[in-house]
């Protein structure tokens, strides 16, 4: 059975506090993951985020939006709860005498490996999990916002940032990791230190987090959390899940999480303000990677083939489009609707970044440039074989083949970032019109050392 336990939380960066100073008879019933929190993590977090603080040296101040209106200077505690606890489940009080730890930088020729990297849930923003710690850059105008470099030296394996929120989470990683891989740990940047945990019997594949959810995958299971105490809502079986495959809604009044079915090629959704569960055999084979729109109403899947993508109705699982990457087999390692679910993006082992029109099926105007067909509505009709019926992608960006690149869509207009585990960062344009090579407005390595930070 999961445990919840109030703890005095020591300063950073010690990882494993003492969970023994209490326990919660109402915990969940679950046999496999097991939660230690300090206090109530991060309650009354709302579309008014703050932003992230640059300088960890000072005592800094932070501002939430509790119930629209801006409350300035309260922060929420993480060892002791008031004897009255507010209707809405609020815990704040005064910042006062919040000390932030005297982080160490890494001397600047100390050799740097990159474990993870990933977009915040606008794609404003971008984290990273090296070997020495964590760091968060924005993305347009590209500037490193800070590093955490731990003390001891210790990996981190995952990173995910709350929008620009000072909440993260947290897995350990690489050869020698700052924290066990079966512990997701609660990281308040604003504190300057984990603030609570969540500890599981195998090791954590990835974390995803809403303003009110923090979702945990394990390998063939996926735990659902309540934000503000980390009550645990709902379990998920799986099919094996290495890549800790799920994606989430961040619309406030339409949850909706995806995540492997229980069999090879099928994905699950769960649409939580409905209280419905759909299942899709998206594939024969194995799906390989898949993305949810940001209003939850369209889902793109691929297999490990690599040749396909389908987009499906995400509430009644009807297949609407299907855009073919190539006719090679490919690794997906990421796709990416754009805001406004016009575009998608696609990358892959072969190098290339592709976006795809995802309204050129019901435009027949909007035919593709490059495309072997005239009018793709006919084609889905049968008219000449599949290969050719698939809608094939408007532009292309051709980067190095065979490493791990991840693509998202900008906040200017028309415009793809890319993220490659070899440290790279490119920004660049498609022409919305005429299509084909994207222009790079941009390139930088952010893990080359910065004397000067």
């Amino acid at each position: 059975m999961a445990t919840v336990s109030a703890f005095s939380s020591p300063a950073w960066p010690n990882p494993n506090p003492d969970p023994s100073t209490g326990t919660n008879p109402q915990a969940e019933e679950d046999n496999d993951p097991s939660i230690t929190l300090a206090g109530d993590l991060h309650v009354g977090l709302s579309s008014g985020l703050p932003p992230i603080r640059t300088n960890p040296h000072h005592q800094q101040r932070i501002s939430y939006s509790v119930d629209g209106k801006e409350d300035n200077d309260v922060a929420v505690h993480p060892h002791t709860a008031p004897a009255s606890v507010p209707a809405d489940g609020r815990t704040l009080i005064p910042n006062s005498n919040l000390k932030i730890p005297n982080f160490h930088n890494r001397d600047s020729s100390s050799p740097l490996s990159l474990f993870h990297v990933s977009f915040n849930q606008d794609n404003g923003c971008f984290a990273c999990g090296v070997n020495q710690g964590f760091r968060i850059y924005n993305c347009d105008p590209f500037r490193e916002i800070f590093r955490r470099d731990f003390e001891n030296g210790g990996g981190i394996g995952i990173v995910e940032m709350l929008f620009r929120c000072n909440i993260l989470a947290l897995v350990g990683g690489g050869p020698h990791p700052q924290y066990p891989l079966n512990k997701v740990m609660i990281w308040d940047d604003h504190q300057g230190r984990c603030i609570g945990e969540l500890s599981f019997r195998s090791e954590v594949r990835g974390v995803r987090l809403r303003r009110d959810r923090i979702i945990v995958i394990l390998e063939q299971k996926i735990f659902v959390y309540n934000f503000t105490d980390l009550k645990l809502l709902q379990q998920i079986e799986t099919f094996g899940n290495p890549k800790g495959l799920c994606e989430v809604s961040q619309a406030s009044g339409n949850f909706v999480l995806v995540c492997l079915g229980l069999r090879k090629g099928q994905v699950r959704v769960e649409h939580y303000a409905s209280k419905r569960t759909k299942f899709i055999l998206a594939h024969d084979s194995r799906i390989a990677c898949f993305a949810l729109a940001q209003d939850g109403n369209m889902l793109a899947t691929a297999s490990n083939k690599g040749t396909l993508v389908r987009i499906f109705n995400a509430h009644d699982g009807t297949l609407l489009q299907e855009l073919r990457r190539g006719a090679d087999r490919a690794e997906i390692y990421s796709l990416s609707f754009s805001p406004t679910s016009e575009w998608l993006a696609v990358s892959s082992d072969k190098g290339t970044i592709h976006v795809f029109s995802v309204t050129a099926v019901d435009n027949p105007d909007n035919n593709i440039p490059g495309s072997p067909s005239s009018s793709p509505r006919a084609l889905i009709k049968g008219v000449i074989p599949k290969y050719f019926s698939s809608v094939w992608s408007l532009a292309q960006f051709h980067l190095v083949e065979g490493c791990q690149y991840t693509a998202a869509f900008g906040h200017q207009k028309n415009t793809v970032v890319i993220l490659g585990l070899d440290g790279s960062f490119y920004r660049c344009k498609f022409d919305p019109k005429t299509g084909g090579e994207m222009t790079q407005l941009e390139y930088h390595n952010f893990v080359k050392p910065d004397d000067s930070f």
